[in-house]
């Protein structure tokens, strides 16, 4: 039996989205939202949530346009700030005033959203390998397969092309972890591998270089008084090691994490992680 259900919640455009409810840990645990990044869902967090849900309860969420949440059919809107407001949308369904949020990529870069809108809603943040600053380079590598290519029709073909777009993110990974990689990409559609985004993703990307790339300084100023994780993979293209000491300087209560032979972004399943997540877990139990 699964240890999470799957759930829905209308947001105010009127588009369904779908969550993964962890909600075994004991009445009273802290809540756990989890954002995943550009073109992900809520399997990213399967490693993480495994780890922590005897003690939190995790809301895996999947943003418009991903995973099984529906697809906008006015493009524009997939954007952060209104991602944003779909979050804020998610909480009241919930009935819930204050969360710890797990950020990875585009997560990370909402939840500086939404405590600098919402002050008071955050308690605590994991921000899993991005930053106020992302580097070129990897904005670059992002639009070089975002809602590109011809989809495979094998899980083979899958494999190998997640190899391909991945070789310089994950240089050590096995045939099983590119295996797994591919299971959290793609779907299984009657045999056949689907990916699990609306490929007009990349039309608003690439309009608005802006919405990929803004200076968020000032607002992660706001975050002086939240304890956080940082998450860096050793060579990540998005959040680069002077950005990472950045922050750790301009924040009185960071924790940085780098973990060595990886790019963007790390898995959450890494032994250094998952201490660093305990540590601040542990501070709301």
């Amino acid at each position: 039996m699964a240890d999470y259900t799957d759930e829905y919640f209308t947001n105010t455009d009127g588009l369904k989205q779908h969550y993964r409810d962890y909600n075994v840990a004991p009445d009273g645990a802290p809540l756990v939202l989890c954002m995943p990044g550009l073109t992900r869902n809520a399997k990213d967090f399967g490693f993480i949530a495994d780890h922590l849900k005897d003690r939190c309860r995790l809301i895996c969420v999947e943003q418009r346009g991903r995973g099984w949440s529906e697809w906008d059919p006015d493009p524009s809107r997939y954007a952060p700030n209104v991602y944003v407001e779909d979050m804020m949308a998610l909480l009241q369904h919930l009935d819930v005033a204050e969360i710890i949020t797990i950020g990875t990529s585009l997560g990370g870069l909402m939840t500086i959203m939404m405590n600098a809108l919402y002050p008071g809603v955050i308690k605590a943040a994991v921000i899993n390998d991005i930053g106020p600053e992302i580097d070129p380079a990897g904005i670059a590598r992002i639009k070089s397969y975002v809602g590109v290519g011809t989809p495979p029709a094998t899980w083979e073909e899958a494999v190998e092309a997640v190899k391909f777009a991945n070789r310089g993110v994950y240089p050590k990974f096995s045939d099983q972890d590119w295996l797994m990689v591919t299971h959290l990409l793609y779907e299984d559609k009657d045999g056949r591998p689907a990916a699990q985004y609306d490929p007009a993703l990349r039309k608003n990307f690439d309009e608005n270089d802006d919405q990929a790339a803004p200076d968020l300084w000032p607002l992660f100023a706001q975050m002086h008084s939240i304890p956080m994780v940082v998450l860096r993979g050793g060579i990540s293209d998005i959040l680069s090691a002077t950005t990472l000491q950045r922050m750790a300087t301009e924040h009185p209560d960071l924790v940085p994490v780098t973990v060595p032979d990886m790019g963007h972004v790390p898995l959450m399943r890494e032994p250094e992680v998952q201490a660093a997540i305990d540590g601040l877990i542990d501070r709301f139990l």
